[in-house]
């Protein structure tokens, strides 16, 4: 006999998708009320679409000649999307002008120093005589007297400093150990050519037979190598057999890598190559590196650096784990260090294990590039410069684990696997994961857990590379990243000038930086907005000033500046 369906809940799902979706959007009901927006998330929303700050900070700003306060909300800087989508669009923006701002240059960024003033070389000679008498009261047991001197040294760096010079004549730190090892290649390293480095960092111009003259630069990608057979998804074909040890080291070590290969192209074009790099993941999860570089380079030679460089990494040996996770060392507070759990033996220092590693032993790991390479040849006029600019930073926003989304359960899993693999893989050498292989970290210190080291290799955002994400070398501009923010301030304060609109908003002149104090809020500070409010606060201020903005416009249309954003010809 068949029964009716009884009214009431459908438990099992058995009634028709869109009766149920129909009966549970009925006003009040659950249903209705949580596909309501939260009112802070449209706020939210507002603020990203006016270029606001989802995450301010609560400043507080003391005006030191009339003692006035006032609360102001400043963006948070942070880089990733995740976190606050505005500035990290705005940080990303900010890379793309420096790589812009560098890449194609017809000459030098950077100035040659100023030549010495005499007070500077009066000044170094006196410096060097206080050398030559901290030696000689250092050879006479003089304490007292070393003290003085070093005393006078601090004095006469700082009226150097005073001058205009910039550094110090010597370092502080005279009795500086260093452990030193053999600098002979590898006999399984091809040789490279060695050329003198001149002082130069553009590129080679080429003049066709019309007379016109071009200087282009590259585009390089590098990539690791494989550590076993991939499907298309960049899931391994057997994870049995996939190395995730190797890929988890040469994921930790890459940026010594990447330093080694500049190092040995500069060497073998005979010039300092300059460059703008970003690191995205491979599909598999494997460091990728991508690289605006300046000038050219034949690629027969690029692919002989990248073939011929490697990193040799001499650490103690961490294949085989020496304790178990049920019987790891112990801290002992008599000798202030980790003991074994048996016999309460002390366990061997990092320096001592160093030393232990002999002439003929081989390094514990040595990081090389895979075969593929990728070298471009770009021009300043050339349509895709901007294009390749934009894939250069695409990935920067985004944490190294959300570059590619795991979609699949076999991408889950290979995530998984390869976050395993960094969890106990040793990233430094004060890593907790040290006393798993019989070695004491270095400036141990109680309460270390193998598998629980806070390095930032060891994240699951970063897939083991602990570096920056950024690699700008230092005359790519001739300007820092904070430069290059001060030059976008100035373009907006001539814009506003133009306008009459000076001393209102972000760019106002009218008060002394020098006479004002600005004082970060702690969250248990009585005077401390709650966020929301600041965030509000800051959607009301962009308001005024977009609001101010379009006034001036309307009110002088021919008053603008034909300027383009800030270059290097505006900052020249």
């Amino acid at each position: 006999m068949t029964h009716p369906p009884l009214a009431g809940p459908d438990p099992a799902g058995t009634l028709d998708p869109t009766t149920r979706d129909d009966r549970d959007d009925r006003p009040g009901s659950r249903m209705a009320r949580m596909r309501m927006p939260l009112a802070r998330a449209v706020v939210e929303a507002v603020a990203v679409e006016n270029g606001v700050c989802v995450r301010p900070m609560a400043m507080r700003r003391t005006n030191l000649d009339t003692g006035e306060t006032e609360i102001i909300p400043v963006p948070c800087g942070a880089t990733l999307a995740s976190k606050c989508p505005t500035c990290a669009e705005k940080t990303r923006r900010l890379r793309m002008a420096q790589c812009k701002a560098g890449w194609h240059l017809d000459d030098e960024p950077l100035p040659d120093p100023d030549p010495p003033t005499d007070d500077a070389k009066v000044l170094a000679g006196f410096r060097a005589d206080l050398e030559v008498a901290r030696r000689e009261a250092e050879r006479d047991s003089d304490p007292a007297g070393v003290a003085e001197i070093d005393t006078l040294i601090d004095q006469v760096d700082d009226e150097l400093n005073a001058l205009g010079v910039r550094g110090k004549a010597a370092p502080d730190n005279r009795d500086r150990p260093r452990r030193a090892r053999s600098t002979r290649r590898r006999q399984d390293a091809a040789d490279l050519p060695r050329l003198p480095v001149e002082k130069r960092t553009i590129g080679r111009t080429y003049e066709a037979a019309d007379g016109t003259t071009w200087r282009p630069s590259m585009f390089l990608t590098l990539t690791c190598d494989s550590y076993g057979r991939v499907t298309s998804d960049g899931t391994p074909v057997d994870p049995a057999s996939y190395d995730y040890r190797r890929a988890a080291r040469d994921a930790i070590h890459f940026p010594k890598l990447i330093d080694r290969f500049w190092q040995n192209l500069r060497r073998a074009v005979g010039w300092d190559v300059q460059y703008f790099a970003a690191l995205e993941p491979q599909r598999r999860l494997a460091p990728h590196l991508h690289a605006a570089v300046r000038g050219t380079v034949p690629r027969a030679l690029l692919r002989q650096v990248a073939a011929a460089t490697y990193h040799q990494v001499w650490w103690p040996s961490c294949d085989q784990p020496v304790y178990p996770d049920t019987a790891l060392p112990t801290w002992a507070n008599d000798t202030s260090g980790y003991v074994d759990p048996g016999s309460g033996l002390p366990l061997p220092t990092w320096d001592e294990a160093l030393d232990a590693i002999g002439d003929e032993d081989e390094p514990s790991h040595v990081v090389r590039f895979g075969p593929q390479l990728q070298a471009d040849g770009f021009t300043a006029s050339s349509a895709h410069t901007g294009r390749m600019i934009g894939y250069l930073c695409k990935y920067l926003t985004k944490s190294l684990d959300a570059c590619h989304a795991a979609t699949t359960d076999a991408q889950r899993r290979h995530v998984d696997r390869l976050a395993e693999a960094l969890r106990y893989e040793p990233c430094s050498p004060t890593c907790a994961n040290w006393l798993r292989f019989g070695v004491q970290p270095k400036n141990a210190k109680p309460g270390l857990v193998p598998g629980r080291c806070r390095g930032k290799a060891h994240r699951r955002e970063t897939l083991g590379f602990g570096g920056r994400r950024v690699l700008v070398s230092r005359k790519w501009s001739g300007k820092t990243l904070t430069d290059h923010k001060h030059d976008r301030v100035a373009f907006i304060r001539a814009q506003l000038e133009a306008l009459g609109h000076t001393a209102t908003g972000p760019a106002a002149t009218d008060t002394d930086p020098a006479r004002t104090a600005w004082t970060l809020l702690r969250p248990g500070d009585p005077a401390a907005p709650r966020r929301e409010h600041l965030l509000l606060q800051a959607v009301a201020q962009r308001h005024a000033w977009r609001a101010q903005l379009d006034t001036a416009r309307r009110a002088a249309p021919d008053e603008l500046p034909a300027i383009g954003p800030p270059g290097r010809a505006q900052a020249a």
